[in-house]
C-alpha cells in the first residue's frame, strides 16, 4: 500500500505507459520495413522484367491484329486493335479523365486539395490504377476488359447537373458490355454500372472476376508517416476491419465484402459493390525506401457470382475523395465513416468521445473562429474545464495525503523494512482520517480516454491539412525550426519541432510540480519520473502533427494554471486538517474491501513471521 499516496504520479506513469505502447505499435514498422526492403526491391525487379516481356508480347500481338484487320473490322478484332482516346468529366469537386481502353477512369484530380509542392491532389495516376475482368472472346480464349478498346457512346447531362458517360464494346456474336459512370454535382462518389448482354457466353461459369489495381502515391510531406497511416479498410460479412499497409502482405476474405478501400493518411479510393462481392483477396507491397513516392501498391481480386441468364447487371461505386467524416457518413454506405480513424483496434472505445463530444465542439468553434490553432486551444480549454471536477478531486486527495505526510513518515521510520506491517498501519491511518488512497488515481485514469480520443482526432482530421498557425506551416504535419544533418533513430527524425519542445518543457514543469506535492520521495523511480516521461515525449512527439503537440502544450499550460488555482485558492489546507481530525473522532466502520485487504495483510504477515522463525 506504499504506492497509494502517489496518485497524480501514478496517473502520469499510466498515461506514459499507454502512450508509449500506442506510439510503439504505430511506429514498430521501421525495422520491419528495413528487413523487407530487399525483398520488395527483388519483387519489383521481377515485376518489371515480367512487364517488359508482357509489353513486348502485347505490342507484337497488337501489331499483328492491326495488320490483320481493315476499316470494316467488327467484334473482338476491332476492340482489340483500337486506339486509346480520353474524355474528361468534372463537377465542382473533381475532374475525372476517362479512357476508352477498358472504359474506365484514367486519372482523378481533386480541385480543393493540394499536395505539399502546391500541385493538385491526384488519386488515380495515368493508367497505373485500373479495373479489369476476363471476358470470353473466342473458343478457349479470354481477354481482359482492361485491354479492350470500348466505344464512347456519349455523355448525357441531366437538368440537375448529373452527368453520365457510357462506354460499350460488342463481341463477334452480338454480345455487348456497357460501362456506365454517373457523376453527381458536388459528390465524390461515382456510380459504376456494368451491363452485359450475353453474360452466359461472356463469363466463365457466371463468375465476374474483377481485378482492381491501386498504386497509392505520396500526397503528404512526410512519406514515412503517411505510409504508417495507410490502411486497407473494408466491411466483410457486415463487420468493419482494417489492415496496416506499411509492409508486404496478403489477405483472403471468404465471406461477402460490401466495400473495400485503400486509405492514405487523408484521402482514400474506395470500391463499393451494391450487391456485395462473394469473395475477395488483396495483395499489397509497400517499399521500405523513403526516397520513393510510392506509398503502397495494392491488387484486389474480387469475385461476384452472376445469376443465370443472358442479361447481367453489376452495380458498383467508386469513391475518390478525402477522409472526411461528414462526407463519408453522407454517402449512404454502411460503416464507410469508419475509414476515418477516430479510434480503432485497442483504442476503439474512444471513438464515441470523438463523435459526440470532440467533433461537435470543434465544429462549433470553427463557425466563429478562422484560425484552426485558436480553435484547437479553445477545444482543449473546453475539455479541460469539463474534466476540472476530476482534477479537483485528484488534487483534494493529494492535499489530504500531504496533510498526513508527517504521520506516514513516522510510520515508515517506526517499521523500517517491515513493509507488511507498514502497509497495515498506513491503511489504518487512512481509515481513521477518512482518506481514500485511490481518490486521486481514479480521476487520473478517467482522463486517459479523453487524451487518446484527442490524439486520434488531431491525427486524422483532414480539416487541419494545409492550415498554418504561428510558425507551423501545416498543422497536419510536424513543424520544423531546425534541420539536422543526420537522422536520430526511434522515430525522432532529422529535424527539431518547436511545439514538441514546448510540450516537453511544460510536461517537465508539471512533473516537478507534482513531485513537490507527493508525500513519499523515497522511491527512486518516482524521483527519476520527471525526467523519464518528458524524454519519452521528446522522442515520439517530434514527428507527430503540430496540431497534436500544440494541443498537448495548451493542455499542459491549463493543467499548471488549474493546479496553482486549486492549490492556492480553492483547497483550504487548514480545513482539510480539521476535517481529518473530525473524522478521527467519529466511529469507524470497515467496508468489505477494507476487511478483505486487512485479512490478506494479516495472512501475509503471519506467513512472513513463520518464515522468519524457520530461518532462525
Amino acid at each position: 500500500m506504499q504506492s497509494m499516496d502517489r496518485n497524480t504520479i501514478i496517473g502520469f506513469v499510466l498515461l506514459g505507459v499507454l502512450l508509449f505502447v500506442y506510439l510503439f505499435v504505430a511506429s514498430r514498422n521501421s525495422q520491419e520495413l528495413q528487413i523487407k526492403k530487399q525483398a520488395y526491391e527483388d519483387s519489383i525487379r521481377k515485376v518489371e522484367a515480367a512487364k517488359a516481356v508482357a509489353v513486348k508480347k502485347a505490342k507484337v500481338d497488337t501489331a499483328a491484329a492491326i495488320a490483320a484487320v481493315d476499316s470494316n473490322a467488327t467484334g473482338w478484332a476491332r476492340a482489340i486493335a483500337g486506339q486509346e482516346s480520353f474524355q474528361v468529366v468534372e463537377n465542382e469537386l473533381m475532374a475525372i479523365r476517362f479512357t476508352n481502353k477498358g472504359g474506365q477512369p484514367y486519372d482523378v484530380t481533386l480541385k480543393n486539395y493540394k499536395k505539399a509542392d502546391g500541385s493538385l491532389v491526384h488519386l488515380l495516376h495515368e493508367g497505373n490504377d485500373k479495373v479489369s475482368y476476363p471476358v470470353n472472346t473466342g473458343a478457349n480464349q479470354s481477354t481482359q476488359s482492361g485491354e479492350l478498346f470500348f466505344d464512347l457512346k456519349g455523355i448525357q447531362k441531366a437538368a440537375d447537373g448529373t452527368q453520365t458517360i457510357t462506354y460499350s464494346v460488342t463481341g463477334n456474336n452480338g454480345e455487348t458490355i456497357l460501362h456506365q459512370y454517373t457523376i453527381k454535382p458536388n459528390h465524390y462518389m461515382v456510380d459504376w454500372n456494368v451491363e452485359m448482354a450475353g453474360a452466359g457466353s461472356l463469363l466463365s461459369q457466371g463468375n465476374f472476376n474483377l481485378q482492381w489495381t491501386v498504386d497509392a502515391k505520396q500526397l503528404e510531406s512526410d512519406v514515412k508517416y503517411e505510409r504508417q497511416q495507410s490502411q486497407l479498410v473494408l466491411v466483410e460479412d457486415g463487420e468493419y476491419d482494417y489492415f496496416n499497409l506499411f509492409s508486404n502482405d496478403s489477405k483472403k476474405f471468404d465471406n461477402t465484402v460490401d466495400w473495400l478501400s485503400i486509405k492514405q493518411q487523408f484521402f482514400n479510393v474506395t470500391l463499393v459493390a451494391k450487391n456485395k462481392f462473394n469473395t475477395a483477396q488483396v495483395d499489397w507491397t509497400s517499399p521500405g525506401d523513403d526516397t520513393t513516392d510510392l506509398i503502397v501498391a495494392a491488387k484486389a481480386n474480387l469475385q461476384y457470382k452472376v445469376t443465370a441468364g443472358n442479361m447481367a447487371s453489376i452495380p458498383m461505386q467508386f469513391y475518390f475523395g478525402p477522409n472526411d467524416y461528414k462526407i463519408l457518413k453522407s454517402q449512404g454506405v454502411a460503416k464507410m465513416d469508419k475509414i476515418v480513424n477516430l479510434g480503432q483496434g485497442f483504442y476503439s472505445f474512444v471513438r464515441p468521445i470523438n463523435q459526440f463530444i470532440v467533433m461537435p465542439v470543434f465544429d462549433f468553434f470553427k463557425k466563429f473562429i478562422g484560425s484552426y490553432g485558436i480553435v484547437i486551444a479553445l477545444l482543449t480549454l473546453f475539455i479541460r474545464l469539463l474534466t476540472s471536477p476530476l482534477v479537483y478531486s485528484s488534487y483534494l486527495s493529494g492535499a489530504k495525503m500531504k496533510a498526513l505526510r508527517p504521520e506516514i513518515d513516522a510510520l515508515r521510520q517506526k517499521y523500517g523494512d517491515d513493509q507488511q506491517q507498514f502497509g497495515m498501519e498506513q491503511m489504518k491511518l487512512f481509515r481513521e482520517a477518512g482518506v481514500n488512497p485511490l481518490g486521486g488515481c481514479i480521476p487520473a485514469l478517467l482522463q486517459i480516454p479523453i487524451f487518446f480520443a484527442l490524439y486520434s482526432f488531431f491525427n486524422s482530421s483532414v480539416a487541419l491539412r494545409g492550415e498554418s498557425f504561428l510558425w507551423a506551416k501545416d498543422l497536419s504535419v510536424y513543424d520544423v525550426i531546425a534541420k539536422l544533418p543526420f537522422t536520430i533513430p526511434l522515430g525522432f527524425g532529422d529535424h527539431i519541432s518547436l511545439f514538441t519542445l514546448l510540450a516537453v518543457g511544460t510536461s517537465f514543469l508539471i512533473s516537478i510540480y507534482n513531485m513537490n506535492m507527493t508525500p513519499d520521495q523515497n522511491n527512486p523511480m518516482l524521483k527519476y519520473m520527471p525526467y523519464i516521461f518528458p524524454f519519452m515525449l521528446l522522442i515520439f512527439f517530434n514527428r507527430l502533427p503540430s496540431a497534436l503537440t500544440w494541443y498537448y502544450t495548451v493542455s499542459n499550460v491549463i493543467t499548471l494554471v488549474l493546479q496553482w488555482v486549486i492549490q492556492n485558492y480553492i483547497i483550504n489546507h487548514d480545513k482539510i486538517v480539521a476535517q481529518i481530525a473530525e473524522n478521527r473522532s467519529k466511529p469507524k466502520g470497515k467496508s468489505k474491501w477494507q476487511e478483505r485487504l486487512e485479512q490478506m495483510q494479516d495472512t501475509q504477515k503471519r506467513m512472513q513471521d513463520m518464515q522468519q522463525k524457520k530461518g532462525k
